[in-house]
């Protein structure tokens, strides 16, 4: 069986898209499958082809797992910031059309499904007059609506200056994927261009496949060769990481 096919098939599973939340009945894995499955290519490689490509299939593997986790969190942090944005938005609406701010706080988990849940603890402490103790509240809306109520300030006033700062971080993430697009598509065709090189060899006949798995020297070189590209990728999230905080 050819070990590409094994580890193609172990990308894919990387890369399952989570099932939406309008599927009333989605099959999906059990959490300790989804958390456990990526030993699961170099395991069935082992037998066929030996330590060296299973511990390379293994390192690529956790590669292609790193990578699309963070990207997923990248993803996430702007759905975040958008689905704050939406939510301040409306409130400061229902606020400045003169709703009381329990009513505002429930108009809003009516128009916004997506955060009606998140909205529990707000809705709550818009209820009983006091401070918002729930984590799943947005943390911008919490905090403006806690300095709202202590210090007596108008509420739809510091609602708007949360809005801002919201959208302003929308924008800074929207642009810093924007630039940082081009280093990441370099650094992917960087991770990819030994294996697309491994293709060329065996159609040029050079055979580096049959030196890979053939030799002692050659399994040596193909798990430093993949611990190589896990070490380029890994530096290049670090790096664009670093321009994130910066």
């Amino acid at each position: 069986m050819n070990p590409w096919f094994l580890f193609s098939c172990g990308a894919g599973l990387a890369c399952w898209p989570r099932p939406s939340m309008r599927v009333p009945f989605a099959w999906r894995l059990p959490q300790a499958a989804r958390a456990g499955w990526w030993p699961l290519p170099a395991l069935l490689v082992l037998p066929l082809l030996g330590i060296g490509w299973a511990t390379a299939t293994l390192v690529l593997t956790v590669t292609v797992r790193q990578e699309h986790r963070w990207r997923a969190r990248a993803k996430a942090a702007l759905a975040e910031a958008e689905l704050t944005a939406s939510v301040l938005r409306a409130m400061i609406g229902e606020l400045r059309a003169g709703a009381h701010p329990v009513a505002a706080a429930e108009a809003v988990a009516e128009a916004v499904p997506a955060a009606s849940g998140r909205l529990r603890g707000l809705v709550a402490a818009a209820r009983l007059g006091g401070e918002i103790s729930d984590p799943d509240v947005p943390p911008s809306l919490a905090n403006a609506w806690t300095l709202a109520g202590r210090f007596g300030l108008p509420m739809a006033d510091v609602l708007d200056a949360a809005r801002r700062d919201a959208e302003a971080e929308i924008g800074f993430r929207r642009r810093l994927q924007a630039k940082m697009a081009g280093p990441r598509a370099s650094a992917a065709v960087l991770a990819v261009l030994p294996l697309v090189c491994l293709v060329l060899g065996e159609a040029m006949g050079a055979s580096p496949l049959g030196v890979l798995t053939g030799t002692g020297a050659g399994g040596l070189l193909l798990v430093v060769g993949s611990g190589l590209i896990w070490a380029g990728t890994a530096w290049c999230r670090a790096l664009t990481g670093r321009v994130a905080r910066c």
